[in-house]
């Protein structure tokens, strides 16, 4: 017999099927066993009556353990008490393995122990629904790229520099040559940019940040559009356009798994666009006024883009950083130099930036200018100097940090659970 999936089983009412999966969890009255089973696709309950069975698989019913895996077969019935609206009316039980005891049992566990058995702990309902939220996200930020003139592009991982001249590098040895993990592919997304119009990347980014908040990881996943001949105006307006977008799909396909996890969906309801928009200017302001010290030409922490965000009831943009503060390939306001035609998204109930992004120098002499304060050695980036030289255009572009958009649409305290397997400060097991 075909097997058949859970998340299916509404076609099959009144047949028989086969399911192949592990046990979830089990209760008896004596007479009938429950058994919750679980596929990967859904979870159903499984009823098996002991007078309608033949004792061997009642007997085998009776042996199986939490995450013991199993075929079973069985008529589906709609009962809507069931938490799937179905239930299986099983005939037949085929034990695959009894598990061991099972570490992560059905009450709670401190955090340390469920990350130490990650492995195990994703197989929780809340857990996969996270994952299942993840892989939607994913799915509608290519989607509206791949359907907006976006050409995918995969920038390398092992670099000769830093996109931002940072010193929180991984270092490794390239043969003979000094080489690093890549922080960000944006330099090369430039150069594609240049010969395909508008292009992205999807893939690893890492950071040898000693951070332990609950916004940071070690590796993580980011989004990096660049588009030639669009502005600094043009970049948060398709910003935003993909924001809206990725979160009206979530709320379209994924009630369930935020039923799962118990995101109000209140908030997420109202992100559309346009979003608000503040200078660093006002945004200093404002924090002053809610009794913040805070100097011009300090960047914004963790405390200062939640209060910032409270003011707003969906991601505001705050625009026009101090050049100081931000990366040498920032493209100065040419109205007001000591501050950039860029922005940071900022994400509402306290998840900070989402986003960061700006119009990049497209003038050769300033890029030097700025390659100069920096102290950026020439000889590794003079391929990225050339795109000035060759035909150089006004062009913009911007990082979406995927684990952060997970937590903030998920309602999530930490992102380490927006990853699979996350990687942080003392964390690279398993």
């Amino acid at each position: 017999m075909v097997l058949t999936m859970i998340r299916d089983i509404a076609a099959h009412v009144g047949k028989e099927v086969k399911l192949g999966g592990w046990l979830y969890n089990k209760r008896s009255s004596g007479k009938i066993q429950f058994l919750q089973i679980r596929d990967g696709s859904g979870v159903i309950q499984g009823v098996l009556v002991k007078s309608q069975v033949s004792p061997e698989v009642w007997e085998k019913a009776n042996r199986l353990t939490q995450e013991s895996s199993l075929y079973v077969q069985g008529t589906v019935r709609k009962d809507d008490r069931a938490p799937s609206g179905y239930e299986l009316d099983v005939t037949d039980v085929d034990i695959i393995q009894v598990a061991d005891e099972y570490p992560i049992s059905l009450k709670e566990h401190g955090v340390e122990f469920l990350m130490d058995h990650r492995h195990l702990w994703i197989r929780t309902p809340r857990q996969q629904a996270i994952l299942r939220i993840r892989a939607e996200i994913i799915r509608a930020i290519q989607d509206y790229l791949n359907h907006n003139g976006f050409t995918l592009v995969d920038p390398p991982i092992l670099t000769p520099s830093s996109c931002e001249g940072t010193t929180t590098l991984f270092h490794t040895k390239y043969f003979d040559e000094d080489a690093y993990l890549t922080q960000s592919g944006q330099l090369y997304l430039e150069a594609a940019a240049m010969a395909l119009g508008r292009v992205y990347s999807f893939g690893p980014a890492f950071r040898a940040e000693k951070s332990k908040t609950r916004r940071h990881l070690i590796e993580f996943w980011m989004i990096e559009p660049e588009m030639a001949f669009v502005d600094h105006e043009g970049n948060m307006k398709i910003q935003e356009e993909l924001v809206s977008h990725v979160v009206q799909h979530v709320l379209n396909q994924c009630r369930r798994e935020l039923e799962t996890i118990g995101r109000d969906i209140a908030p997420l309801e109202r992100v559309k666009p346009p979003f608000p928009r503040i200078t660093y200017d006002e945004a200093v302001e404002l924090l002053k006024k809610e009794g913040f010290e805070f100097e011009w030409g300090e960047d914004f922490g963790a405390p200062h883009e939640t209060k910032i965000a409270e003011s707003f009831d969906r991601p505001v943009f705050i625009t026009h950083y101090p050049t100081e503060i931000k990366a040498f390939y920032m493209k100065p306001d040419p109205n007001r130099p000591e501050v950039v035609l860029g922005a940071d998204l900022i994400a509402p109930e306290g998840y900070g930036e989402i986003i960061g992004g700006s119009q990049r120098i497209d003038d050769p002499q300033l890029l030097e200018q700025r390659f100069q304060e920096h102290n950026l050695p020439r000889e590794a980036y003079q391929w990225y100097m050339d795109l000035r030289k060759y035909g150089t255009v006004p062009h913009s572009g911007f990082g979406l940090g995927l684990e952060r958009t997970v937590a903030w649409i998920c309602g999530l305290d930490h992102v380490r659970e927006t990853i699979p397997f996350p990687r942080m400060l003392n964390r690279l097991y398993p």
